[in-house]
């Protein structure tokens, strides 16, 4: 965002929005529910996926956007001149379409399902064995959990949780009966039932219970069940029994869930971070609403809804697919053919299991690449470090953790066996503070040292660094990761994790701690890209090597988003120059490719496929020349100027060649892959009678042998006597 008069002076030709551009990023996620070639239950999975995309979108971003529209109503976003005010409206009627599609493509797969064995069933459509069967689950383990409510002068409207289910009714007191003081009942003698009067509505809200499975599976063989909260809703009647229902939905309401540090000074009023941050979780649930969403139409019920929440009409979605389906995966005795087949990451066959990972590592740079290969490896030198007598200390960040964290309990492990371990936990990754939390406190209690980074700042960098004692002096191994420590993601995105011995990246790694330690984000490193002080600065001039290069330079850059101002205007200097650029961008791109005389020389490419395409990726030139690195850090203003990251240098010919021969099928996907027009619109590429390449099934197929040929930087031997010469 900066000042509407400055942002009239940008060059807005050839940049888009972020939010909508985000917007077209889900549209191809769920484009993939409607290719015939993903099996039944995963192409819903996608349109799962796409529906909790959005639900955070507009946790996230369009609350941030309400916010700014009531502190900063006249700022404008640099790259498509948008008020907040404007950019809510523009998301909303661009959110209307893709709902009804959303819609029609789950229609479509139920009925697909349906024909599969696989089938949702309605209250009405129950056979009468089912029928007796629900009713008493029902009876049993459903209604004595309900809390009914009636809004009225003498109940008053309750807090909905953030995306918590209700069923919902606009109710008026039965013909014939009206509520005396107390809540008994009297008659009236008929006149309410001829119509003599009219009779008052009232809203009446049940909660569908969060501990309660959401699906019932129904006797009679086969994947047939009914979701929870249709069963509810087919019993409103019967929960407001003094009441007819004249319209009811689910209902589900989105919170602003974008809490922010600057709500208090934690430093002043809360000296104990950990307590502020949870301080600042209890607030998320309590923020403004930003979207009601009803599975089915009720539009005098929306209208009132609407009215106790303060809500405008364009920011109300009525449904006809669920509006969570989370519980696709609680469906029983779906076909197996259903769903894609099983993928087990594998552990590297150029690396040996039973030797420890340090001395294979000491004789060659070595890369795993998720998910198709497994994380066991660095487990395994964590686990093998805590028990290694010569290593003196474990430094690491994090930012995401698994719940059931193999990382956090060889750290444990670690600290108990008297290692000295340092732990940088970020504790504001979105939706994982409490997990974080947790961690950071069984963290300490197993003796590791805890800090949480620069003020106001996240930390964001995937950095590891172990120290040994070796004869003649020190030894370190680095690791450098574009992706989390986080044994579960490993088998769900693309990442890689690069582990080294390389002098000049350990002793970058050595300062990069020494600066966390005392808060310093402004260090000095000869390799490492290191965010906010220096990583654009240098990959600003990496740009400008390239463009000093004319039509020979070549920059490729693989990554999640593209939002930030300046680098987007590099970037179309780079073009003007004929310097040839691929970007390979998930999701958001504000920079728009293929403009006359802006961005004629720049491609974009997003591929979504199976897995998420999580890895980062900088490639500045080709050939022996070619500077590499992967990184953590997106090219995004909050990642570059307002986070600590690191890009770490892959100095190995052999990993470095892997790694640009994967940028290149990347490029030649033509299965998964979108390419971005100059308009803004994306089209899926499809291979005619070309070859089909589909990058994702590519490593699933085929062995990654990248190291088999690598010769070792040095034996094992070599280095021992190298430092025994110092």
């Amino acid at each position: 965002m900066e000042n509407a008069p400055i942002a009239k002076q940008r060059d807005m030709s050839y940049t888009q929005n972020r939010e909508l551009s985000w917007l077209k990023f889900n549209e191809r996620v769920l484009a993939q529910a409607t290719d015939p070639t993903v099996p039944l239950m995963e192409r819903m999975r996608f349109v799962s996926i796409f529906t909790s995309n959005l639900d955070e979108f507009f946790m996230v971003r369009v609350g941030s956007l309400i916010d700014m529209d009531m502190l900063a109503p006249d700022e404008t976003d640099n790259k498509s001149g948008m008020t907040p005010r404007e950019q809510v409206s523009a998301i909303c009627a661009a959110v209307g379409p893709l709902v009804e599609r959303r819609d029609a493509i789950y229609r479509d797969l139920m009925s697909a399902l349906d024909n599969a064995g696989v089938t949702e069933a309605s209250f009405e459509t129950l056979t009468a064995n089912q029928k007796a069967y629900v009713q008493e689950y029902y009876k049993e383990n459903i209604r004595p959990l309900l809390s009914p409510q009636v809004i009225d002068r003498s109940h008053p409207f309750p807090h909905l949780r953030n995306k918590a289910l209700y069923a919902a009714a606009l109710l008026t007191l039965s013909g014939g009966k009206e509520k005396q003081s107390g809540g008994k009942e009297k008659q009236t003698g008929g006149k309410a039932a001829t119509g003599g009067e009219k009779r008052p509505t009232v809203l009446g809200i049940v909660d569908v219970p969060a501990s309660l499975p959401r699906v019932i599976a129904l006797p009679g063989g086969g994947a047939r069940y009914i979701r929870t909260e249709m069963v509810i809703a087919a019993h409103i009647k019967k929960i407001f029994k003094i009441y007819d229902v004249s319209e009811q939905a689910i209902i589900s309401i989105t919170r602003n869930a974008d809490i922010s540090l600057s709500e208090e000074h934690y430093d002043e009023e809360n000296p104990d971070f950990l307590n502020y941050m949870r301080h600042l979780l209890k607030k998320r649930d309590r923020l403004a609403p930003v979207r009601l969403e009803l599975e089915g139409k009720a539009p005098r019920l929306a209208k009132r809804l609407c009215e106790f929440l303060k809500l405008e009409s364009e920011r109300v979605f009525s449904c006809a697919c669920p509006l969570t389906l989370n519980y696709i995966d609680q469906i029983e005795k779906a076909p197996t053919q259903l769903f894609n087949a099983p993928h087990a990451p594998v552990y590297p066959d150029y690396l040996n299991a039973e030797r420890p990972i340090w001395e294979q590592v000491v004789q060659r740079d070595v890369l795993l690449f998720y998910p198709y290969q497994s994380m066991q490896p660095f487990l395994d030198l964590l686990r093998q470090s805590a028990k290694d007598p010569d290593v003196l200390s474990i430094k690491i960040t994090i930012y995401r953790l698994a719940r059931n964290s193999a990382i956090a309990k060889a750290l444990c492990a670690a600290a108990e066996n008297g290692k000295e371990v340092t732990v940088l936990m970020e504790l504001r990754a979105r939706f994982d503070e409490q997990n974080n939390i947790d961690w950071s406190l069984e963290l300490e209690e197993a003796g590791c040292r805890i800090i949480y980074g620069p003020e106001n700042m996240k930390c964001h960098a995937k950095l590891c660094l172990i120290t040994r004692r070796e004869r003649g002096g020190l030894g370190y191994i680095a690791q450098i990761g574009t992706g989390n420590y986080n044994e579960k993601t490993s088998t769900l995105y693309t990442d890689f994790c690069m582990m080294t011995t390389d002098p000049v990246i350990t002793r970058d790694a050595v300062s990069f701690f020494d600066n966390m330690l005392i808060g310093n984000s402004d260090g000095d490193y000869e390799k490492l890209l290191v965010a906010p002080n220096a990583m654009k600065n240098r990959i600003m001039e990496m740009i400008d090597e390239q463009i000093a290069r004319g039509a020979d330079g070549r920059i490729r850059v693989k990554a999640n988003s593209v939002t930030d101002r300046e680098l987007i205007d590099k970037l179309s200097e780079a073009s003007c120059a004929g310097v040839r650029i691929d970007l390979i961008i998930r999701g958001i791109c504000c920079l728009v490719p293929g403009v006359p005389g802006k961005t004629e020389n720049i491609t974009v490419t997003s591929v979504v496929g199976r897995f998420l395409e999580h890895s980062r990726i900088y490639a500045f030139g080709e050939g022996l020349e070619m500077k590499l690195y992967l990184s953590s850090a997106d090219f995004m203003t909050r990642n570059q100027d307002r986070r600590v990251e690191v890009g770490g240098p892959v100095r190995s010919p052999e990993l470095k060649q892997f790694l640009e021969d994967y940028l290149n099928l990347l490029l030649a996907d033509n299965t998964r892959a979108w390419r971005q027009h100059a308009d803004g619109t994306y089209t899926r590429l499809a291979p005619g009678e070309a070859q089909p390449i589909d990058v994702q099934a590519w490593y699933l197929s085929h062995p990654i042998e990248f190291a088999k040929s690598v010769m070792p930087r040095e034996t094992l031997k070599q280095r021992m006597r190298r430092l025994w010469k110092r």
